[in-house]
């Protein structure tokens, strides 16, 4: 899959490949170990407007009621830290 989407990515026209380009780089920069505080609340500011595009470009029924969820990771990783993988094994140590 990681070979193959950005060849996908690379065929579409540009202002779509540098919207789908924008969204994984924030996914990207949120999963990372290391966080930095001013880049996280330019993610919170950047987001809301990322996902607007992806409404103006891909029809309605794309969406469901899980397309405003990316608003709140930024905020949770500022407020709480990179955690990453604690939820999946909370027992083993």
């Amino acid at each position: 899959m990681e070979v193959l989407l950005p060849i996908i990515i690379c065929l579409l026209p540009d202002y779509i490949s540098n919207l789908l380009t924008e969204l994984s780089i924030f996914f990207k920069d949120l999963s990372s170990s290391k966080l930095r505080e001013d880049t996280l609340r330019r993610y919170e500011d950047n987001i809301p407007i990322i996902l607007c595009k992806l409404e103006k470009i891909f029809p309605p029924n794309f969406f469901d009621s899980m397309e405003h969820l990316p608003v709140h990771p930024p905020y949770e990783a500022r407020v709480g830290g990179p955690i990453q993988y604690l939820w999946m094994y909370p027992f083993e140590r």
